[in-house]
């Protein structure tokens, strides 16, 4: 499986330019306000690309002007030292927010700016500028075969020779989606493909109600969705063209003793958990938080249809600290079969996965307002060029 091994995000909230390097199990942390959270969310926009909606998901964020970097462009050393006082200064480089990623196999990058002014009513929209796609882990001179330069694209074929495949592109639609063709651009479909692939998971509800507590309608259910309301058939999914061994596993990892069944009832299903010492099941409902969430991780770490890559933002909320242990090795489980990015301040979850072999630990901290990647050699970078 081809793994991301370079993420670089330039000019979103504090991360002014960031490189981080990656490998099959990566565990992002820092204290609060370190940007954890900005570089999940850029992740979210990369992927945002892919699916068509990276205008709406910027515009739900307050816009581009919201989401730019607010500091200076660049800090020079005097600054850093604290001998002056940060300032503005005349700008090298256009605004612009810029989004890439590479791997041994492709490389893309997008460039959003600002408008040229005008009288539309839609003249905050942010235009994407530039993107690119590569092959290899830097974009060279000679390794692209895809280039946008504003409403203009540029697909290089087989005999190395460019030919312009779009000429009037709409400044809020990318090339990822608009240019992917299984004859004139087969890399940009496959990569688009690989994006839409990508899996979020943050916001799966245990409150009280919670759909995930609810009989649902069952059927196939191989990707648990991003709020979990279909725990119950995604569970059954795995049992039935997953591995119900490893279902099995996990949750007497956790709970010794104990198992799940799903329930069938005119073709809704229910989650039911076996307890020792309990003389009936629990159904959903009767679940405590944490014991809801942790079978919602179970539901999307063992998915019959693993992902290239799966990013998990704060999986240890609602969790008692026995769990962490159970939790770190579904995630070390789910490693060895989708590229993983956990995002995590609990010190009893980065412990644990510390001990996982190849675990890569990425710690964000803040100076001056910009976040930092702490220690680490800092990955070989080129952005394109408007």
């Amino acid at each position: 499986m081809s793994v991301i091994t370079t993420i670089a995000i330039a000019g979103y909230r504090s991360l002014r330019d960031v490189r981080i390097a990656l490998g099959r199990l990566n565990v992002v942390t820092g204290a609060n306000g370190s940007g954890k959270s900005s570089l999940y969310r850029a992740l979210r926009l990369l992927a945002d690309v892919a699916q068509g909606r990276i205008i709406q998901s910027l515009a739900a964020e307050g816009g581009l002007q919201s989401t730019l970097w607010a500091g200076p462009e660049s800090f020079g050393r005097a600054v850093k030292r604290g001998d002056y006082p940060v300032q503005g200064t005349v700008r090298k480089a256009p605004i612009g927010l810029k989004l890439g990623f590479s791997g041994h196999d492709y490389g893309y990058a997008i460039d959003l700016g600002l408008p040229q002014p005008s009288s539309s009513q839609f003249s905050r929209d942010p235009e994407i500028k530039v993107e690119s796609q590569w092959t290899g882990e830097t974009l060279g001179r000679s390794n692209a075969f895809a280039v946008r330069t504003g409403p203009n694209v540029r697909i290089r074929d087989d005999n190395g020779e460019w030919r312009q495949i779009f000429h009037a592109l709409g400044p809020c639609d990318s090339m990822m989606t608009h240019c992917g063709d299984p004859r004139a651009a087969p890399e940009l479909l496959f990569l688009r493909e690989r994006m839409r692939d990508w899996r979020f998971y943050d916001y799966l509800r245990t409150d009280r109600d919670a759909p995930a507590r609810k009989p649902q309608i069952g059927t196939y259910t191989p990707v648990l969705g991003s709020e979990g309301a279909d725990l119950a058939a995604a569970l059954q999914t795995i049992r039935e063209i997953g591995s119900a061994e490893e279902l099995d596993g996990a949750i007497a990892d956790a709970f010794p003793g104990a198992g799940i069944t799903v329930v069938n009832t005119d073709g809704y299903f229910e989650v039911e958990m076996r307890q020792h010492g309990l003389l009936r099941p629990l159904k959903a409902a009767e679940l405590s938080d944490g014991t809801l969430r942790y079978l919602l991780l179970v539901a999307a770490l063992l998915s019959p249809r693993p992902p290239a890559l799966m990013i998990l933002n704060e999986p240890e909320t609602s969790l008692h600290p026995d769990l962490l242990g159970p939790l770190a090795r579904l995630i070390a489980q789910a490693s060895e079969r989708s590229q993983v990015v956990v995002v995590s301040h609990a010190a009893g979850l980065l412990s644990e996965l510390d001990a996982v072999a190849g675990a890569r630990r990425i710690v964000l901290e803040k100076e001056l307002g910009e976040t930092l990647v702490r220690d680490g050699e800092r990955p070989g970078w080129t952005w394109p060029t408007r």
